[in-house]
């Protein structure tokens, strides 16, 4: 199986638990092979060429942005993947019920390989890019943008400070949001379609998204105030944000949206700029290593 570790992911936490977690692979007799990806497209390259030479599976070791490049190589394919969670943000683990200890998580997805225990999940598709958890676009992927052009401070004091940024600059964008073929133009705050529930490391944005339901579900956020904005986002936790009176929810297989000057981010990472179509492709995605059938994290 090939492992595709991020160094960098949970500001070290990944190198840190990478030995133990190739040494849990080999002892359950598997054959990992580290791929030395030094960039997020070294880490792309690396892993298609892995699934083209016929390698078991695919495991990511570090946060979603792992993922979200080892996702880019499996999806549409038979071979399977398996996320080990050490990164700051970890939301597709959580959604799949994936152990949160690394090495279980790894002795989990070489139980599932050896056995043939796999799963078919959904994924999403977007100007061409492959995710798995939520595709945001409006306050928080500009909260995204900002944070990634930052030099200074380093850190979560980086997004503190974006956030600020935005936040001071709060206005409704004008956006045009066609739902399997249903058109509408609307102002908005934000607009979150996803297959899982979870984004920006544990906030439940689409509460009851399934990902294997062939469908994703839409979050708009209206028009609200700095004040609502900042005391809505704590029930983000809890999923209770879409009892506000400015949040509506909707579900379709195709999404269109349209608006000036924003970019779409999924699995925390760029994915394309407005206009963007976007599909759920139903059962795109294998998985192992994951919670069973039945379990609270899927549906």
């Amino acid at each position: 199986m090939a492992v595709l570790l991020s160094p960098s992911a949970g500001r070290g936490r990944a190198r840190a638990v990478a030995e133990p977690v190739l040494a849990a692979l080999r002892d359950a007799g598997l054959r990992p092979r580290v791929l030395p990806a030094a960039t997020p497209a070294d880490a792309e390259r690396q892993a298609a060429d892995a699934v083209a030479a016929g390698t078991g599976a695919v495991v990511a070791v570090g946060g979603d942005g792992a993922a979200h490049a080892a996702l880019q190589a499996v999806a549409g394919t038979r071979t399977p993947l398996a996320v080990v969670p050490a990164g700051t943000g970890n939301d597709l683990a959580l959604a799949l019920g994936t152990p949160a200890d690394p090495v279980a998580a790894a002795r989990a997805a070489a139980a599932d390989l050896l056995a043939g225990d796999v799963r078919d999940l959904d994924a999403g598709r977007t100007g061409g890019r492959w995710w798995a958890t939520v595709l945001c676009c409006g306050f928080d992927s500009a909260v995204t943008d900002r944070a990634d052009r930052l030099r200074w401070p380093r850190g979560p004091r980086r997004y503190d400070l974006a956030i600020l940024a935005e936040l001071a600059r709060l206005r409704p964008r004008e956006v045009g949001l066609v739902l399997d073929g249903v058109a509408s133009t609307l102002p908005v705050t934000l607009i979150a379609v996803g297959n899982t529930a979870w984004y920006g490391g544990g906030m439940r944005i689409c509460p009851d998204a399934d990902p294997a339901d062939g469908l994703l579900d839409v979050t708009v956020v209206g028009p609200v105030s700095r004040r609502e904005l900042v005391a809505t986002r704590p029930r983000l936790t809890a999923g209770t944000h879409v009892e506000h009176p400015a949040v509506t929810v909707h579900r379709a297989a195709r999404v269109e949206l349209a608006g000036a000057g924003l970019t779409t981010y999924a699995d925390g990472e760029p994915v394309a700029p407005l206009p963007a179509v976007t599909e759920c492709v139903a059962g795109a995605l294998t998985v192992i290593g994951t919670g069973r059938r039945g379990s609270p994290m899927i549906r």
